[in-house]
């Protein structure tokens, strides 16, 4: 509260704003692209028990259910290799590879 008038208002010049940092967006500066990475998704089926998580957890919906209600790689494109279904398979039975990974190189885990 303002003592001098009893007003709740900040005094004029007393308003903190948010500081920018960088160029606007259609400021004519281009950002620079990414190359885009593509992954491979591996289902061991002997491990598969056709529980559901994996396509339950994918962001994208590259898995779906077959008519046996296994999971199927419906959309690989859309991968971009978060590794959310293989990090919840409780069977061990998902893998997502790099497809774009240079012999003797570390795999990225989507970054």
């Amino acid at each position: 509260m303002n003592p001098k008038n009893g007003s709740k208002k900040r005094p004029e010049g007393g308003i903190k704003q948010k500081a920018h940092g960088g160029e606007a967006k259609g400021s004519g500066v281009e950002e620079e692209k990414k190359p885009r990475r593509y992954y491979q998704q591996v289902i061991f089926r002997d491990w598969c028990k056709a529980c559901g998580i994996c396509i339950a957890f994918c962001p994208k919906d590259v898995l779906s259910r077959s008519k046996n209600g296994e999971p199927v790689i419906e959309h690989p494109e859309e991968c971009t290799g978060c590794r959310f279904c293989e990090l919840h398979c409780p069977d061990f039975a998902i893998n997502i590879l790099d497809r774009n990974k240079r012999e003797g190189e570390r795999p990225s885990h989507g970054q």
